[in-house]
C-alpha cells in the first residue's frame, strides 16, 4: 500500500479548517475534491455516512441481540451498533465543538470508531481473536483502521485499494488504541490494539507527527462519548426490555453486586467500592432519576428525559473541567487532554456495571454467546477448508493475491468481520449444513 502522500492534485482543496494544519487534511493518496467549497473533513464524515460498512452496523449487535423477543409488551426497538454510532457521533459533535474541535472531524470518528466490530459483538470479537492468534490476531479497533483504509472499496491506486481514503487527522481520529499487539503502554498483556502488522505503513504514516502511543484530543473526545452514549443507552434499552428494575438499585445484596462487576471491568481494580456507592447515591438523588418503568406514555418521556439529562451532565463535567484545565480557545489535535473527573468516570461506571449486571449478564444471554463463538469458530473452519468457496467476490480475489497461508488467514478474517450477525448465520447454515 505506497499511494502517493506527496503530489498534490491541482484541484484538491488543501486548506485546513481553523485550528488544524496541512499535514492534518493530507490524504494518504492525493485526489480532486468534485465540489469547491466542502472542508476535508466535511468529505471524510461524508464517505462514512455513506459506507456500506456504516449501513452493516444496522445488523451488529450492540447488547440486546437485534430480533430478540422482549419479555414485555413495551419493548422499544433495541439499539443496534448503527443507532449507538449514530448516537455516540451527535454526542460527540456537540462536545467536540464546544471545546473547538472540527465537529465534521468528530462526528467522523465517532461514526465510524465501531466500523471493525463483527457479528455478535465483543462476543464475536473474542471468538475471531482465538482463530487468527497465529495470524496476527483480531481487535475490533484495529479492524477499523483495516476497513477504512483497505477493505470498504472507494479508492484505488496503482497498488491496489486505500479504502476510503480518509485524511490523516480523520483516521488519527478514530484512533483510540494507537499501537500494535502487545505494545500497551501500560499493560503489555492487554488485548487492546489498534494495528495489524501488514497495515503498519499507513498507521506510521497516519501517526508521523504523535507523540508516542498519545492519542489525538478528537479521539478523547470520541472515546468519552462512546462511553457516555453506551453506558446511558445500555440502561435505557435495560428498561425498556423489563431487564432492569431501578427499585432493585436500593436494595443490598444489589447494590453490592453491581460494584463488584463495575471493579477491575469498568473501573481500576483498587476502586474502593464506597466511591461507586457514592456516585449511585448522587444519581438516585436527582430529580428525574428513573425510579420505576411501568412502559406508560408518562414512563416513557420521564425515562427519555433521564436520558438526556446523563448525557448533559457528564458531557458538561468533562467539558467544564477541560476549560478549566486549558482555557477558552479552539482544543486540537495534540494540544490538550480531554479532561473528566473522577466522580463523573464512576457515575458513568456505575450505568455500565447496571446494564452489564442485569442484561449481558442473563442466563438466556450466556447460551446465547456460547452458541455465537460455536458459529463463528465453525464458520471460520469451514472457510478454512472450502476457501474461496464462500468467500464474497471482493475477499476471494484478496485470497486468490494472498502471498502465503497467513495472509489467507487474515482475508477469511477480514470476510467473517464483515458480515452481520444474520449473514453469518446464513452462511454458517449454507456451509455446515446446520440450520
Amino acid at each position: 500500500m505506497e499511494g502517493n502522500r506527496t503530489a498534490q492534485h491541482p484541484h484538491e482543496n488543501h486548506v485546513p479548517p481553523p485550528g488544524y494544519d496541512p499535514t492534518s487534511v493530507a490524504r494518504w493518496a492525493a485526489e480532486p475534491d468534485k465540489r469547491p467549497g466542502r472542508t476535508a473533513f466535511q468529505r471524510d464524515r461524508a464517505r462514512i455516512l455513506h459506507s456500506a460498512a456504516l449501513r452493516r452496523l444496522a445488523g451488529k449487535t450492540q447488547v440486546v441481540t437485534p430480533g430478540e423477543r422482549s419479555a414485555t409488551a413495551w419493548d422499544a426497538s433495541p439499539r443496534t451498533r448503527l443507532t449507538h454510532s449514530l448516537e455516540c457521533a451527535q454526542v460527540g459533535r456537540e462536545l467536540g465543538a464546544a471545546l473547538g474541535c472540527d465537529p465534521d472531524l468528530v462526528e467522523a470518528a465517532c461514526l465510524s470508531h465501531d466500523l471493525g466490530h463483527p457479528p455478535f459483538g465483543h462476543n464475536g470479537e473474542q471468538a475471531l481473536n482465538e482463530f487468527a492468534e497465529n495470524c496476527g490476531g483480531f481487535e475490533g479497533n484495529a479492524q477499523s483502521l483495516r476497513l477504512l483504509t483497505r477493505i470498504e472499496p472507494k479508492r484505488f491506486t496503482g497498488d491496489g485499494s486505500v479504502g476510503l481514503n480518509l485524511t490523516r487527522a480523520a483516521l488519527d481520529a478514530a484512533t483510540k488504541y494507537p499501537w500494535p499487539r502487545g505494545a500497551h503502554p501500560t499493560d503489555p498483556k492487554s488485548p487492546k490494539f489498534g494495528v495489524y502488522d501488514d497495515d503498519r505503513p499507513v498507521f506510521d504514516w497516519v501517526r508521523a507527527e504523535a507523540p508516542g502511543t498519545r492519542t489525538t484530543f478528537e479521539a478523547q473526545v470520541m472515546d468519552w462519548s462512546d462511553d457516555v452514549a453506551y453506558s446511558v443507552h445500555d440502561v435505557e434499552d435495560g428498561l425498556h426490555a423489563g431487564h432492569i428494575d431501578p427499585d432493585r438499585l436500593r436494595r443490598e445484596p444489589e447494590r453490592q453486586s453491581v460494584f463488584a462487576v463495575a471493579v477491575g471491568r469498568y473501573v481500576p481494580a483498587d476502586t474502593d467500592p464506597a466511591e461507586l456507592a457514592e456516585a449511585l447515591d448522587r444519581l438516585q438523588a436527582q430529580e428525574w432519576w428513573p425510579h420505576g418503568y411501568d412502559g406508560s406514555a408518562v414512563a416513557q418521556a420521564r425515562l427519555k428525559d433521564a436520558t438526556s439529562q446523563l448525557i448533559g451532565r457528564f458531557c458538561l463535567a468533562a467539558e467544564g473541567a477541560t476549560r478549566e484545565a486549558y482555557g477558552g480557545g479552539r482544543l486540537t489535535r495534540y494540544g490538550a487532554e480531554l479532561v473528566v473527573p473522577n466522580d463523573t468516570r464512576m457515575e458513568c461506571a456505575v450505568l455500565k456495571a447496571v446494564a452489564d449486571r442485569y442484561v449481558m449478564q442473563r442466563a438466556e444471554q450466556e447460551r446465547l454467546r456460547a452458541d455465537q463463538r460455536i458459529v463463528v469458530a465453525e464458520l471460520a473452519e469451514a472457510l478454512t477448508a472450502r476457501a474461496p468457496k464462500g468467500l464474497d467476490p471482493q475477499f476471494r480475489a484478496l485470497f486468490d493475491q494472498a502471498a502465503d497461508d497467513r495472509a489467507r488467514k487474515r482475508v477469511i478474517v477480514d470476510q467473517i468481520a464483515s458480515l452481520t450477525d444474520a449473514s453469518a448465520r446464513s452462511l454458517h447454515a449454507r456451509l455446515t449444513g446446520r440450520m
